[in-house]
């Protein structure tokens, strides 16, 4: 517990971090300089004014400066981030395992909330964090157990690991491309950008081709329930785009903390 605890502490301050990076990637800013700064008067946050969550709350909702409100986001994603790390470490362990999870966590946290607000799905998260799941696949592969069909059983498992995530990867990636174009082709329109296949090498690599599999059939059905709530709701025509990738996030979330036991039922 003290372990999860501490974790999830950690993933606070991760989640100050990636709330850069989703402010500033999409603007082609720079995450390391300058510091943190309110993006309405520009002026340069201080160190006790940027502390996770208790900031939020002891500036009351606003900058010090300029008393613009403070997004809801700033506070939602540390949050979110330091639950995430808490779990990933209580349900897999202080280990390799744990720290993967915590990784793909960071990664599905920052591009959901980005491809939320800005449409756009960074590839220093998506390119990147697909390098990260097949590097880390080496100590801690996915459980999808797909390459004895095509590997010798006597191979090192770091390279069965690498080429799980490898496969994952490209494969569902690759399945998420064709759907994209054949839609184009029929109705003459984009209906996936090339982000959210990149954002599935990301799944791919860390959960395997099962899971992944499993990652876009749940984000699909998250989709069409939010476009079928906004037309209940609104009584209007559905014109809004929605956000794929923040519905690949989230089915990326649930699948890695409950993949396994999502996959065991269905497949049972």
């Amino acid at each position: 517990m003290l372990e999860a605890l501490a974790a999830g502490l950690f993933g606070l301050l991760i989640g100050s971090f990636l709330n850069v990076c989703i402010f500033r990637l999409p603007r082609d800013l720079s995450v390391v300089a300058p510091r943190s700064f309110c993006p309405g008067c520009e002026k340069t946050v201080s160190w006790y004014d940027n502390i996770p969550l208790l900031s939020y709350f002891l500036l009351g909702r606003r900058c010090r400066y300029c008393r613009e409100p403070i997004p809801w986001r700033y506070p939602a994603v540390e949050l979110i981030t330091g639950l995430l790390f808490f779990w990933c470490v209580y349900s897999k362990g202080w280990n390799v395992w744990g720290l993967k999870l915590c990784v793909l966590a960071a990664i599905m946290v920052d591009l959901i909330f980005t491809d939320l607000e800005e449409r756009i799905l960074p590839d220093e998260f998506t390119l990147g964090g697909a390098a990260a799941g097949v590097a880390l696949a080496a100590f801690a592969p996915p459980s999808s157990n797909l390459s004895i069909f095509f590997l010798p059983a006597q191979w090192p498992a770091w390279i069965h690991g690498v080429f799980e995530a490898l496969f994952g990867a490209l494969v569902s990636a690759g399945l998420l491309w064709v759907v994209g174009a054949v839609y184009q082709h029929v109705r003459g329109r984009e209906g996936l950008g090339l982000g959210d296949v990149k954002m599935l090498l990301t799944i791919g690599a860390f959960l395997g081709l099962p899971a992944a599999l499993l990652a876009i059939f749940a984000s699909s059905m998250f989709g069409a329930i939010a476009g079928m709530a906004y037309i209940w709701f609104s009584k209007e025509e559905f014109t809004y785009e929605l956000p794929f990738g923040t519905f690949l996030g989230l089915a990326a979330v649930v699948g890695g903390l409950f993949g396994d036991q999502i996959l065991g039922w269905w497949l049972g």
